[in-house]
């Protein structure tokens, strides 16, 4: 038997199979699939990892020059065929070598260190035990005599006896040799996450969720796995549904994928699911400790999961009798992976359950115009939710006019409307929620005398203030310290502009001293569990006003929350990104939704400079329709995502001129093949030109035919492998982008 293998996962320039002689000491070769192994690589047979992509019988390759496998890796995991199938997919379909698209799939690490219970026990009757026992006494063997006099009383742990008695390891071996007592070894699992105690049972569901129910469950017991939008507004008791189908799916015998657009919502969602369905419930995220992680994997390939629940990455859980995927609030840019291969969660969750026979429910309050494109062309069925459960009410929303609070003389970043209803809140004991979506204490530093804002020497984008005197950069990390001088032309006049979470935080706690403040943003939740200590603190009570970035609106549910402020709301607006609209209207209805989840009614404000634009008073509205109607428009305008589809092709190089050069080539080659389906704009550069001192530009197609870019995309590697222009320039692809590539 022969093996096909990827050299190394972690090296993308080998973007080939290697064939392999399958030895007859590892077995049968069909339980290699997946597994990762050493070969000899290479005219010197340097020891290298590889991973089996597929075993055959037979193969063209010369026989006389075919190696042998040495080994099998000791303690790898296995990937899924199902998953090295869906790697090829992601391959083929987003761009990138199959190194890398292995890589997203397997999200166990390669080797960690086994957790071992060990138990002791009798393994002699006990008339003979006592009789040993006394025999120790006598000959004063101390060590024997306190573990033999234990094991008589029952089982014992051997890690708790070994703490206070660090010596006993040989005592134990004696005795083990002796066959007076043996020891046992259990394989512990690493648990993550904390779960519920409680046990809430079932919430009682209202006409318009038992309609969604019935829907789903009735499709799925029919042998039908369809697929679903469930379009509810915020606090429409959207995961009332989801459990509801759950548990209908574990009863059935099969697992539950549910994705979460921010691994902060993991300790709120996993406590909730744990109260319905128990222990048999994990998480798997980029915040977990590499045996965490490995652990979780053994579970769920070993049936021990039920629900996995994580970001876009638990996607690829190796559940082997998947039957259902819930991507909730599926309109988040997050599902989109930054990383090549750049796929879309929702895009790659629809194509998985269709291999492995699954349902999938999409859900959000705010749709994806993506999301309702595959609704109007009949691909997922619609589930609506218009009310709140048990009559809560809708917040009221009030939007203020930044521009005529700057004429009343306010110039603080809290208008008097925002302001008076906090000290009603203080004074009602209620909590309050200030949000802005950008961390650090000010936007950026400039000089007032020439005008020069302070860059970072790596990336095209100013540094960012954090206090005490730091200045930051967002997209590589590097610091420096505050300069008392203009570096270009040494005015001492420096200062900061715009602000951030941090000024918000010093200007509320100046304007309301008696309030306890927290700040959830990138830089208060490092920790491992930095988001849930955050976020318990705020449900106990602990604190009255939460300031944050988006990733205080994501799907939180605060009882005691009846006060909403947006500080901000156009700094979404003008990003100079064709979803900046859609992203803010998305952004408002999501931070609204957090207000009166509880008894009490909610109460919103937006402030603006822009009140009149369409995305700001569609949410203030709660109208998608009318906001729909609007931007799917100038969609079909400007022939943008999901009226066309986008392919951006990202040029790298340490040279700007040699990725000019390669952009002009390239471009060149585009658009000489006259492709009537696809359209070639570029190259242009990218809205921040050099990150981490690499420059990039980006040629931009469209067609109304995704497998037209898909073709484009193959061509285009073959002519850059193959064109010198690109030796020492990388290509990446980015379909349907988010944000500025």
């Amino acid at each position: 038997m022969y093996a096909e293998v990827v050299i190394g996962i972690s090296v993308d320039k080998l973007d080939k199979t290697f064939c392999y002689r399958v030895p007859e000491h590892l077995g049968d070769a069909e339980n290699l699939i997946g597994a990762e192994v050493i070969v000899p690589f290479g005219m010197g047979n340097r020891e290298t990892k590889a991973y089996v992509v597929e075993i055959k019988e037979d193969t063209e390759v010369d026989k006389h020059l075919i190696k042998d496998i040495l080994m099998k890796s000791e303690n790898s995991v296995n990937i899924e065929t199902k998953l090295i199938e869906l790697a090829c997919w992601l391959k083929n379909n987003y761009g990138g070598s199959m190194n890398e698209a292995l890589r997203s799939v397997l999200q166990a690490p390669k080797k960690v260190n086994h957790i071992k219970a060990r138990t002791v026990s009798l393994l002699t009757d006990r008339d003979e035990a006592a009789e040993k026992l006394k025999e120790f006494e006598r000959k004063k063997y101390s060590l024997k005599t306190k573990i033999l006099a234990k094991a008589i009383e029952g089982e014992f742990s051997y890690e708790n006896f070994i703490k206070n008695e660090k010596s006993a390891a040989s005592a134990f071996k004696s005795l083990v040799k002796d066959g007076i007592i043996e020891i046992k070894e259990e394989l512990l699992y690493r648990k993550p996450v904390k779960i519920s105690d409680k046990n809430t049972g079932k919430a009682e569901l209202g006409e318009e969720q038992k309609r969604a129910v019935d829907k789903v469950v009735n499709d799925y017991k029919s042998g039908i796995m369809g697929r679903y939008l469930l379009f509810g507004i915020t606090g429409s008791g959207k995961t009332e549904v989801y459990m509801e189908i759950m548990e209908e799916v574990i009863r059935s015998g099969r697992q539950v994928i549910f994705l979460i657009p921010e691994i902060a919502l993991s300790f709120q969602m996993v406590e909730r699911l744990s109260a319905r369905f128990g222990e048999r419930i994990s998480v798997m995220n980029s915040k977990m400790s590499q045996g965490e992680r490995y652990d979780q994997y053994l579970r769920a390939k070993n049936g021990d999961i039920d629900i996995i629940v994580g970001p876009r990455s638990a996607l690829f859980t190796p559940f082997s009798n998947l039957g259902l995927i819930i991507v909730d609030e599926e309109h988040e840019g997050s599902y989109k992976s930054s990383k090549t291969p750049r796929y879309h969660a929702r895009e790659t969750a629809l194509y998985r359950a269709g291999k492995e026979n699954a349902a999938v429910i999409l859900g959000s309050a705010t749709p994806s115009l993506e999301a309702v494109k595959l609704a109007s062309d009949k691909k997922i069925e619609v589930l609506m939710l218009t009310e709140r459960p048990a009559g809560a009410l809708l917040p009221e929303i009030e939007v203020v006019d930044l521009r005529e609070e700057l004429r009343a003389g306010n110039k603080s970043i809290i208008s008097k409307k925002l302001s008076e209803l906090i000290k009603d809140r203080l004074a009602k004991k209620e909590q309050t929620i200030l949000f802005i979506n950008r961390r650090g204490y000010a936007g950026f530093v400039s000089c007032r005398s020439c005008g020069e804002a302070v860059k970072c020497p790596h990336c095209d984008v100013s540094l960012t203030f954090h206090r005490p005197d730091r200045l930051i950069c967002h997209y590589c990390g590097y610091e420096e310290k505050m300069p008392d001088k203009c570096p270009k032309c040494e005015s001492p006049y420096i200062s900061t502009f715009g602000l951030g979470t941090e000024k918000v935080e010093e200007i509320v706690k100046n304007d309301f001293p008696v309030a306890r403040v927290l700040r959830m943003d990138g830089d208060t939740t490092t920790g491992k569990y930095g988001h849930e200590a955050i976020i318990e603190k705020f449900k106990k009570g602990e604190a009255d006003i939460l300031i944050g970035t988006q990733m205080i609106v994501k799907g939180h549910d605060f009882e005691k929350v009846t006060l909403v402020g947006i500080l901000a709301a156009d700094l979404s607006l003008f990003l100079g990104d064709f979803r900046a609209a859609e992203t803010t209207y998305e952004l408002l209805v999501q931070a609204a939704g957090r207000a009166g989840r509880g008894r009490y009614r909610g109460e919103v404000v937006i402030q603006t400079y822009k009140p009149e634009h369409y995305a700001i008073q569609s949410a203030a509205t709660g109208n998608y329709k009318e906001f729909y109607t609007k931007e799917i428009h100038y969609r079909k305008l400007g022939e943008y995502p999901p009226e066309k589809h986008l392919l951006g092709i990202i040029l790298y190089s340490v040279k700007p001129e040699e990725v000019t050069r390669a952009g002009e080539v390239l471009a060149g080659y585009l658009k000489g093949e006259k492709s009537e389906e696809v359209t070639v704009n570029g190259p242009v550069w990218a809205a921040i030109p050099k990150i981490r001192d690499i420059y990039r530009k980006i040629i931009y197609l469209k067609s109304s035919v995704r497998n037209e870019l898909v073709r484009a995309k193959n061509q285009v590697e073959i002519y850059t492998k193959e064109n010198p222009h690109f030796n020492k320039v990388s290509v990446q692809f980015d379909f349907e982008p988010q944000g500025n590539p």
